[in-house]
């Protein structure tokens, strides 16, 4: 019988054995792994607190026990309120705001009243309405919350792996370089001041599927939440700051006037938006806090509008459009001072203006948003955006289409039925090293230098795609944009800190629900994973289905060889005890003569992987999961099984960077025993798992991954025709992985993706299905 009584043997082909390389990457693995450890905190790493202790201190304020009635009382006869007419309000629009809120409801008339309430900028003569929340009260809200309370950090560190300080680590913001070298600068004026890094993003989104409508909200948040809450947009970790205008200016024919206006009114809106920063960022506010613009989150377009540079040019450095295609140009970093002294010209007239800003190589913007902000470097706070690629030119936009439809289904991955060149993001395989290497949540010096490497390794092969006639040249500044990565890491901490897909999940509760609620006008108001977190299966209460028969297992789920299984599984462990254990042939003797006690068994459908968070920022979040579904009837429609491909540890103390502890294997079926059973078929010493997976085996993994495409190949494990299976324990399953059928030329137009593990003979693991197995295998 196809069976394994334990774990699927090595023969001698697929003998590990280990070269330098396959050392080195070891020692890659492993260092990440400890990186990660420490930043997720199971592992001690060292970190250095600020040279002064004041800084982020706490400070108590001691006042007189007033009454709210009183208080109120001694403010409306204070000499400075004199002159505000609708105090305790800030000005006429709050005041209005709250009157609207006090007498009518939320109705569409109602929010359409509201709407009316103006707040205006003048460019060039003309008024636009713009909506915003006053900055000081949102970073208030959020350093008053109490849901974030405990996890707020309010001084820069320095964290390194060991006790000699020469591995560093970058993760939260406030281990980056730029809190630090801040903290500094504002010593010299307020020593002891706290900082309170302010986020800034912002991105123009379609609200209607129809007639074009815009919406244009900002959005604000602050370093000081950890970055595992400021991911999980649903945490209320985000404000919606304001709604900038987004008038076409269709009155302005000329282009280039219409593109200058266009600039000017961005930056005259977030001007006054961002205007309380410029006293409290200098004077500090709620005693010695000091809230400091630090980054500005957007796409490329965005970040034209806010650096002020041309398009085709890199908004951070003065790196040439000719040059953007190598990594082996030298480039520097745009110099603030010399953009500051252009600016000032406008006080000399339009030509020297134009002149001086077109000399350093930016727009003329009459006062850009950041220009009087305090310690603000708007090159510096400009992150990267997202990276291009160019496969489906490489291998054909059908046959991509024909292949990516024959995917085996799996948790990590979306299935496109329709193939996936119509799609905007497509990544080749040359930056994928890349492009997981900045998702690392936490990196290290050591790590920074492997994403360089991989950076570096890309620019060395990208030559076969103008080979190819893919590309004549490589001058994109998204690619160039990935050059960045490493200093902003080491500035802000981890890509988590500003990621603009936070943001974007925003648009749907914020932008486009709003906009419904309105009566559809134009104007606009404010409306009010880790690889080391500890994996944790879980299995549902009741089972999917309470009983099915031996018989539905084996025909149903695809569970051929079940009861042979069971019956290797049941006498293999009634003799775990045993001094000497059986022989395969008694062993097979003992199973012979086992008689199951029951007809049916309860079957789970679903085995789902959580992680407990240990920085105890959220509670249990869903990482993973595997499917074993048998195949049913849905009226005239037969609906194919899902049977998910898993990783198994085989041995208890398997540890991730050894890869001869692990194999892959596919589950046909999810069960348990029931308790009267296990009574009768096990010894009482014998400890029986609640759930039992059966599964078929894959081959070892082979000694090293291809060389050409870096993956590892894959094949069943046979005996004779038959598929070699096994019943495991649930918790033996370490997680799901994805495999990729090895299409050849062309892939097969039979192929179905419900049906292509049965169909095919030969897969590619896939290691970038996320990255936890991205680590493992890489």
């Amino acid at each position: 019988m196809p069976l394994l009584s334990d774990t699927p043997d090595k023969t001698n082909d697929t003998k590990a054995y280990k070269t330098n390389n396959t050392e080195a990457h070891h020692n890659i693995h492993n260092t990440c792994q400890d990186i990660e450890a420490c930043a997720q905190g199971q592992r001690g790493f060292v970190a250095v607190p600020y040279p002064d202790p004041c800084a982020g201190q706490r400070i108590s304020q001691h006042s007189p026990d007033y009454s709210a009635n009183i208080m109120y009382g001694m403010q409306l006869v204070d000499d400075e309120n004199d002159e505000n007419l609708y105090y305790p309000f800030a000005s006429k629009i709050e005041w209005e705001v709250a009157r609207w809120a006090k007498l009518r409801r939320s109705s569409s008339t109602a929010f359409s009243d509201l709407l009316s309430i103006d707040g205006q900028v003048i460019i060039a003569g003309e008024a636009f309405d713009v909506y915003y929340h006053n900055i000081i009260e949102c970073v208030k809200s959020l350093c008053g919350d109490p849901n974030f309370a405990r996890y707020l950090t309010f001084a820069p560190e320095q964290h390194y792996t060991n006790d000699d300080q020469t591995v560093h680590l970058f993760h939260d913001m406030h281990t980056g370089k730029w809190w630090w070298e801040t903290q500094k600068k504002l010593d010299e004026r307020h020593p002891g001041g706290t900082i309170v890094p302010i986020i800034i993003s912002s991105d123009k989104t379609q609200v209607t599927m129809f007639r074009n409508k815009t919406a244009y909200p900002v959005y604000l948040t602050i370093g000081n939440i950890p970055k595992e809450i400021r991911c999980k947009p649903s945490s209320g970790s985000h404000i919606l700051l304001a709604y900038l205008p987004t008038t076409r200016l269709e009155h302005i024919t000329n282009k280039a006037s219409h593109h200058r206006t266009n600039a000017n009114l961005y930056h005259a809106c977030l001007c006054h938006v961002l205007a309380p920063l410029k006293s409290a960022g200098s004077e500090g506010i709620f005693i010695h806090c000091h809230p400091l613009f630090a980054s500005f989150v957007g796409d490329y377009p965005e970040q034209l509008l806010a650096t002020g540079v041309k398009f085709g040019e890199c908004p951070k450095c003065d790196v040439e459009a000719k040059d953007t295609g190598s990594n082996m140009t030298p480039f520097h970093m745009q110099k603030l001072s010399e953009v500051l002294d252009a600016l000032a010209a406008f006080d000399h007239g339009n030509l020297a203006f134009v002149h001086a800003c077109a000399t350093a190589g930016i727009k003329p913007i009459i006062h850009p948003f950041w220009e009087d902000l305090p310690f603000a470097n708007i090159f510096h706070a400009i992150t990267p955006d997202h990276l291009l690629g160019w496969l489906s030119e490489a291998c054909g936009a059908a046959e991509i289409d024909a292949c990516c439809q024959r995917l085996p289904p799996n948790h990590h991955i979306c299935l496109f039925t329709k193939g996936i060149t119509c799609l905007s993001h497509v990544s080749v395989r040359g930056l994928l090293d890349f492009l997981y290497l900045t998702q690392y949540p936490c990196h290290s010096s050591e790590t920074l230098h492997s994403l360089d490497e991989a950076l570096d390794l890309f620019h060395e092969n990208k030559d076969i795609f103008i080979q190819l006639g893919i590309q004549n040249n490589f001058n994109l500044l998204k690619l160039h944009a990935a050059c960045h990565y490493h200093l902003m890491i080491t500035l802000f901490g981890t890509t988590y800190n500003y990621n603009i897909e936070y943001t974007e999940c925003l648009h749907i509760d914020l932008a486009k629900d709003a906009y419904r609620a309105t009566n559809h006008k134009d104007d606009w108001c404010l409306a009010g994973d880790h690889q080391f977190e500890p994996y944790h299966s879980f299995m549902t209460k009741h089972p999917s289905t309470k009983a099915v028969s031996i018989q539905k297992l084996v025909e149903d789920y695809g569970a051929t060889h079940f009861c042979e299984a069971l019956a290797c599984y049941i006498a293999c462990h009634s003799q775990s005890d045993h001094p000497a254990p059986l022989q395969n042939q008694a062993l097979d003797h003992l199973a012979g003569n086992i008689c199951f006690p029951f007809h049916s068994l309860p079957v789970f459908h679903k085995i789902k992987w959580c992680s407990i968070d240990t920085g105890g920022h959220t509670g249990h979040v869903t990482l993973d999961s595997a499917h074993a579904k048998p195949q049913q009837k849905l009226g005239s429609c037969l609906i194919d099984r899902q049977s998910d491909t898993v990783l198994v540890s085989l041995h208890k103390d398997s540890v991730t960077n050894d890869l001869e502890g692990f194999c892959i294997s596919q589950i046909q079926a999810i069960l348990s025993l029931p308790p009267k059973s296990i009574q009768l078929l096990f010894p009482p010493t014998v400890s029986v798992p609640p759930h039992l997976a059966y599964i078929e085996w894959f081959m070892p993994f082979p000694s090293a991954p291809d060389r050409n495409n870096g993956l590892y190949k894959q094949s069943r494990l046979m005996h004779g025709s038959d598929r070699v299976a096994s019943i495991m324990p649930v918790g033996d399953i370490v997680h799901s992985v994805h495999l990729i059928p090895k299409f050849g030329d062309t892939a097969p137009r039979e192929w179905k993706s419900e049906t292509v593990l049965e169909d095919c003979n030969m897969f590619w693991l896939n290691s970038y299905i996320d990255r936890h197995t991205f680590l493992i295998f890489r």
